[in-house]
């Protein structure tokens, strides 16, 4: 029997098994979270810290990709 990988939190510093927590995996780059609290205390300090223009972009058009996903949910309801 193959051992169990375990992680450890960027955040808190907890280590947790594969398979719970958070993993986000982006440009080579692994983040571990052992909870959504620490999610959000990291993505609070990256929203703080990245250039503000760029920042303004993605924001404008994740927010118009969701607000098109929310209305066609809510249209596919009705039907």
């Amino acid at each position: 029997m193959g051992r169990t990988r375990r992680h450890t939190c960027l955040v808190c510093g907890r280590v947790f098994p594969e398979g719970q927590g958070i993993v986000v995996s982006r440009a080579g780059i692994e983040l571990h979270f052992h909870s959504k609290t620490c999610l959000t205390r990291f993505f609070k300090l990256f929203i703080e810290r990245i250039e503000e223009r760029e920042f303004k972009r993605v924001v404008r058009e994740l927010v118009r990709e969701l607000e098109e996903a929310r209305k066609a949910r809510a249209r596919a309801k009705v039907i």
